[in-house]
This record gives C-alpha cells, structure tokens and sequence, in this order.
C-alpha cells in the first residue's frame, strides 16, 4: 500500500514571507506566481514595477491586464483586512488610473468584505475589485504551496446589465453575443486549457490573451458588413509581424487559412474573415461560437511558433 501524506495548513504567513515589501511582493512579482494569481482571478496580468509610486505614497504592485492594457493594482497585507489599507485600495486606484483592484490579504473581516461589495456594485462597469485571502499549504515537509481563495469578485452580469442602458440596441447585442461565445467556449476542455476567461463587453471585438506580452487574439464582428473574424494583433511589435509575414506562403498552406497581413504605422493584424450576422441567432450563434473556437486554436499555434 503506497503511502500517504498528511496535509497541513501554515498558520504563520511570515515564517515563509517575513516582510510584505521584501518577501510576499517580490514572490508575487514573480512570473510564476502572478501566473498563479491570474489563474485564480482570470485576468492574465503582465507585471509593470513594484513598489509603484503614488503621491508619496507607493503601491506594492503596479501592473497591466494582458489583451487590453487595463491598468491593475496589488495592494498585499499579511494581516487581516484594515480600515488603513481600504483607504489606500481607492486612493492608489485612482492615481494610478486602475480598472482591476486587487486586495490580498490573510484574513477578511466581515465589514471589509461587505466595502468591496457595495464598490463593486456601485462604481462604473469597467472597475473590478477583487478581496483573497491567501494560504499556505504542505504536505508533510514538502516545500509551502500557495493558494488563492477569492472571497470577493466583481459581479460582471449585473455590471453588465447596468451598462446597457442608453446604449445603442447593436451594442446591447454585441454584449450578449459575446456572453453566449464564453460561456459555449469555456465549456470546451481543450479551448479552456489555451485561453483565460474575460469579461464580455459591448464592442465589436472579444480579446483572448495567448501569454505573450508581443501579440494576443481578437475576435470580430461586423454588424454592418455582416462578416466575423479572428486576427493575430500584434499592438507593437514590428519584427515580429515581418517574420511571420516572410513564412506567409508556409503558413497559409500549412494553416489552410486565408489570411489577410495589415501593416500599420504601430499595431499590425493578421487576419481571417468569414460571411456572419450575429443578428441571426439560434442556430447560426453556435456555427460561429466553433469557428471562432478553432481559428483561435489555429491562430495561437502560428504566432506561438514565430514569437521566439
């Protein structure tokens, strides 16, 4: 009979991280661990500078959402949550310009949990605060594991909702087309293990991260000219567009695609379109939501291979 460990919880955070600045923010700082924090969130965020100055003041990490740039806080406390630390969530957000706050912490008290409820429900619909609570495991004398636990996340369909109103009926449509392709998609095992769940907006556009800061994927929809398409962008990254454009004939044949390669000033596109009006939905929602899953799934294998 193969043995089996026992699982115990590391009461004391700082006898693996001593000092919030010094220890716990340089860890989370690191790739594998705001890998793990995204995962946990599902926002995909690239790390910008710790210690990010504010006024006088500095956040512990300064960073950005993958795919659309949003600009992220990290505000960590190895303690339970505290009126001080609430105050320089709002205040740090606001000097920072930050759409997604996050607020980690070893345990949250009630009244703070029900502050970042009511900011979730009563700020604009592009601002996310999340609360976690962060813990450390191990079995038997295997090295500490640490796991997320989100106690508070913004509610995007009620947020949503609220966006809708005064806004045009083809931008409440886009909403719910893009809210009906990520719930389809994300059930799918093999699009779930690429891709990172993101907030539907009312646009035309629905962005996937790949895990590269050089390039992600746009999914599109043209209401008016009645097509849909799935592009490799490439916001500013000039050599990477021209390798890829020099394997242009191998990629397509090798892709079966056909592709469209736009050169701009600054962000460059690669492109694939198909016949589509979302204003058709039933039936025809559910072809597109699977042919945007595998243009996804062919777009990320070209760039993946190129972006070396």
């Amino acid at each position: 009979m193969s043995t089996i460990g026992k699982l115990e919880k590391i009461l004391d955070l700082r006898t693996v991280w001593p000092h919030e600045t010094q220890d716990f923010s340089r860890w989370l700082a690191q790739e594998e661990s705001l890998s793990l924090l995204s995962q946990s969130i599902g926002i995909d965020i690239s790390l910008e500078e710790i210690e990010s100055s504010v006024g006088n003041f500095s956040v512990d990490l300064f960073a950005s959402e993958d795919g659309t740039a949003r600009k992220v806080i990290i505000e960590n406390q190895l303690e339970d949550t505290n009126h001080d630390h609430l105050g320089k969530i709002i205040t740090y957000a606001s000097g920072k310009e930050a759409e997604i706050i996050i607020w980690i912490v070893r345990h949250a008290r009630d009244e703070h949990r029900q502050a970042i409820e009511w900011l979730n429900q009563n700020t604009g619909e592009n601002i996310c605060f999340f609360l976690l609570e962060i813990e450390l495991w191990r079995i038997d004398n295997s090295p500490p594991a640490p796991k997320f636990n989100i106690v508070v996340r913004p509610n995007d369909w009620a947020k949503a909702m609220r966006a809708t109103d005064g806004i045009s009926e083809t931008k409440k449509l886009q909403l719910e087309f893009w809210q009906a392709f990520s719930e389809y998609a994300f059930s799918i095992p093999e699009f779930c293990s690429q891709f990172t769940k993101r907030k539907p907006a009312p646009q035309h556009w629905y962005s996937l991260s790949t895990g590269s800061s050089t390039y992600h994927l746009n999914l599109t929809t043209n209401t008016q000219k009645k097509w849909i398409g799935a592009e490799i962008h490439i916001p500013d990254n000039k050599p990477l567009f021209q390798k890829l454009q020099s394997h242009q004939q191998e990629i397509q044949m090798q892709s079966q695609l056909k592709l469209q390669w736009k050169e701009a000033s600054k962000a460059c596109r690669i492109l694939t379109v198909r016949s589509g009006d979302i204003k058709v939905k039933t039936v025809s929602w559910k072809e597109y939501f699977d042919w945007y899953c595998q243009m996804a799934l062919k777009l990320k294998e070209i760039a993946k291979k190129f972006d070396r």
